[in-house]
């Protein structure tokens, strides 16, 4: 039997694999699992509920908490919120657990359910087991006054947005100015209200979410429309979201990429510089731009590298007290702050950053590491099991590493969901990088067609 529970939660097509009873009875095996078995007897568990504005989350939101009011759960629900929102009110409000209706990053049509556990942790996967077996189980149903109670909860946004002002420490934003692109998702409100907050001034472009336009065209995945804003309104750099809010990529004032490991490089120094870097480390994925790990070495600062993921990286950081760690992609995670990744977040930090060094977002970027050329050939069709134990593709491998030596580094990754192996090469120049890359992907497909 197929697993339900994917990388982060239960996540698929809208009215085809996620449907409102399959909400229903995933709400209903969470109560028991992340709700009853958990709180002492006598208490009525707790939750929050938030979710993005894609038009599905509406009657999937209205499932989930049937389920969860149905099995004797009082349930907060915050409306539309980032997915870092609800992971902090379910520490700050003391809820039992949380549940995020969301598909991040990912079109409209999708989406998905994500449980959060006591603290707003991401849950590991044999809670995630025990809640599918739980599936298979009759529900609680009970009766009278110990059904749950579903209600508003009117001051969400509010804590949050101060939680976020909070992290600065007093640094002020005056002076920046700032473009905003927040997806059309679930950052659109609180984003702008944060930064403004701060001190910023600010300007908003994919803020009007029509539960359809979510990362349509704006956001973390599509940057064309920032870049082109920061140069046009002469802005110090920009900052983009995705659907869910819990990544953050950014723009200099010149509309170039600022991508999650020149954040992490950027941010990384800024906490060394005051002590605040724990055991001079960052946690970062095997898909970290070899620049970073040479950058960061030269400013006395370890990598720690986990398999590709956040969850991977939070244990990690969990496992090592890390301060900081995260992904290329943006999903940057403050362990003194948030549980999980948080673009808003990351963004403030970035900003305060630069408006405490008085420096250019290029600059401070430039800094912090000289990004490699990276390509990526992703090759299908072939036996992905075999990658790491073929003779001939280690053979292939190695050889690329002898030529590239300390200045270049080959991956070679099998995909989690098809059969597709990822070829991944960095090298000082993109006509290496390129050259190297396809030698690599031609063996690959040679030697484990199907």
């Amino acid at each position: 039997m197929t697993r339900l529970f994917g990388t982060d939660g239960v996540r698929g097509e809208a009215n085809g694999l996620l449907t409102a009873d399959l909400a229903l009875r995933l709400s209903q095996a969470a109560a028991v699992v992340l709700g009853h078995r958990r709180t002492p007897a006598g208490k009525r568990p707790v939750a929050v509920l938030a979710r993005d504005p894609r038009v599905s989350g509406e009657f999937l939101s209205a499932a989930v908490e049937a389920g969860l009011a149905s099995s004797g759960v009082d349930v907060y629900d915050a409306g539309v919120l980032p997915t870092p929102a609800a992971a902090f009110l379910v520490a700050d409000f003391g809820a039992d657990f949380g549940v995020m209706i969301s598909a991040s990053h990912n079109p409209a049509p999708d989406n998905g359910i994500k449980f959060l556990g006591a603290g707003g942790h991401k849950l590991d996967d044999a809670v995630e087991d025990e809640i599918e077996v739980q599936i298979g189980q009759p529900p609680l149903l009970p009766t009278g006054s110990d059904v749950g109670r579903v209600q508003r909860f009117s001051d969400a946004e509010d804590r949050y947005v101060v939680h976020l002002l909070q992290s600065l420490s007093g640094v002020r934003l005056e002076g920046l100015k700032i473009v905003l692109d927040c997806a059309h998702g679930a950052a659109s409100g609180c984003s702008p209200e944060a930064f403004a907050a701060a001190g910023a001034e600010i300007v908003v472009i994919g803020a009007e979410p029509d539960g359809l336009n979510i990362n349509d065209g704006y956001g973390s995945t599509h940057l064309n429309r920032l870049q082109e804003t920061v140069v046009s309104h002469g802005a110090h750099m920009g900052i983009a979201h995705d659907g869910d809010a819990d990544r953050c990529l950014a723009v200099d004032h010149t509309g170039a990429l600022v991508d999650g490991d020149q954040i992490m490089g950027v941010l990384a120094l800024a906490l060394k510089e005051v002590g605040a870097l724990k055991d001079n480390t960052l946690a970062v994925t095997v898909m970290s731009n070899l620049g970073l790990k040479l950058g960061m070495a030269a400013a006395g600062i370890e990598l720690v590298e986990t398999a590709v993921g956040d969850r991977y990286v939070l244990e990690a950081m969990r496992a090592g007290g890390y301060s900081l760690g995260g992904e290329q992609s943006g999903h940057l995670i403050f362990a003194d702050y948030a549980t999980t990744g948080d673009g808003l977040l990351t963004g403030l930090q970035l900003a305060a950053r630069v408006a405490a060094t008085g420096r250019p977002l290029r600059l401070l970027a430039e800094e912090a590491m000289t990004r490699l050329p990276q390509v990526l050939i992703n090759v299908r069709g072939v036996d992905k099991a075999k990658v790491k134990t073929h003779h001939a593709v280690q053979e292939a491998v190695n050889a690329a590493e002898t030529r590239l030596g300390e200045h270049g580094r080959v991956l070679l990754r099998p995909s989690g969901t098809e059969p597709v192996v990822r070829v991944m090469v960095e090298a000082p120049t993109a006509d290496l990088a390129h050259a190297e890359s396809q030698v690599l992907a031609d063996v690959v497909k040679a030697e484990l067609a199907l």
